[in-house]
């Protein structure tokens, strides 16, 4: 009778138990692809003793990976299907996987088999070494060296710098995050690919480990030099965030005070031009130079105090912190209020 309540017990806590692993695919045109990788996905994990869901987003196909993904959900109790209404792009496909997946940890991949599904255990275990983001490295990868490597290579360079998180492969897109990391995160535009740079920017840890990479089996790719120019607009978005997210008046009013009071002192000079040395000033291209100066400044600040109001509201009306705590330690008392606030 005991060992009887004991089985019982234990198959009750398993199934109290949260899930420890949320797999989430953005997919679009898959719908070879997808039978082999949700098989892929399950060989992985089934021999560990993780409680996993894979979450699958058909971000608006048009070759019936949609209709393959509803019945594969319907067959099986780890698949969650998600359909979007039609084709927004990899970054809000990914940010609804986000949305719905409930494990504490969630690792992300492409659905074209190109990402190993057997490198899953090894980022989750790397996770519990202390991580909070643990990005995939295609260290050996099967891609076109002229058109997909060598941009790759220097894209990949130029963000590390601007935005100070060196990673070898910002485009991998098979990575693990603890959940709290994402849950902070708003993903717009092409952001994806700048997920352990918005990650650094709410305090994670992040650490790049190699993974395998495979030769595209179907299909075609979907990525071209063609998002290159949105790639740059978000990495800029990314660099302010970083930089200025929380005190735009710095950067807006370092350049309009510095407009500013060069305007000023071209404007002395021209006074006194003017007033001591008796010469014309009104048709001199330095005076527009100081008026534009002066107000493009002026400007400039105004745009500061507005982005000040802007990040307040921001901060404010979503009721975030400007700061993360990682761990409070003692003071058992105040744990609950520093939480609370």
């Amino acid at each position: 009778m005991n060992s009887l309540s004991s089985g019982i017990s234990t198959t009750l806590a398993s199934i109290d138990r949260p899930l420890d692993l949320s797999v989430v695919v953005p997919l679009y045109n898959e719908v070879e692809s997808l039978p082999r990788l949700i098989a892929a996905i399950e060989a992985s994990l089934k021999n560990t003793d993780l409680r996993y869901e894979i979450v699958c987003v058909d971000d608006g196909s048009r070759d019936g990976t949609a209709a393959l993904l509803k019945e594969l959900a319907i067959e099986r109790e780890d698949l969650s299907a998600v359909l979007l209404r039609r084709n927004y792009g990899q970054t809000p496909a990914m940010a609804a996987g986000f949305k719905i997946a409930q494990g504490r940890v969630i690792v992300t991949m492409d659905g074209d088999l190109q990402n190993d599904p057997a490198d899953i255990p090894t980022l989750y275990a790397k996770l519990d070494e202390g991580y909070d983001l643990v990005s995939g490295w295609r260290k050996n990868r099967q891609d076109d060296a002229l058109t997909r490597l060598l941009p790759s290579k220097i894209a990949n360079g130029i963000i590390s710098r601007v935005t100070g998180v060196k990673l070898n492969d910002y485009g991998c897109s098979l990575k693990a995050y603890r959940a709290e990391i994402v849950e902070d995160m708003n993903l717009y535009g092409e952001l994806h690919r700048f997920l352990p740079a918005l990650a650094f920017i709410e305090g994670a840890h992040i650490i790049e480990v190699p993974v395998n990479h495979h030769a595209r089996q179907f299909g075609q790719s979907k990525y071209g030099l063609g998002r290159t120019f949105r790639v740059v607009m978000d990495l800029m978005t990314v660099f302010f965030m970083k930089k200025f997210l929380t005190k735009p008046m710095h950067v807006f009013g370092m350049f309009g005070f510095a407009s500013m009071s060069l305007g000023m002192l071209l404007g002395i000079y021209l006074t006194i031009v003017k007033l001591f040395l008796d010469q014309d000033i009104g048709n001199r291209p330095l005076l527009t130079l100081a008026m534009l100066l002066f107000l493009g400044g002026l400007q400039l600040l105004s745009f500061g105090l507005i982005s000040e109001l802007l990040m307040r509201t921001y901060h404010e009306s979503q009721g975030r912190p400007i700061y993360r705590i990682r761990e409070v330690i003692g003071s058992g008392d105040r744990r609950s209020d520093i939480a609370e606030s």
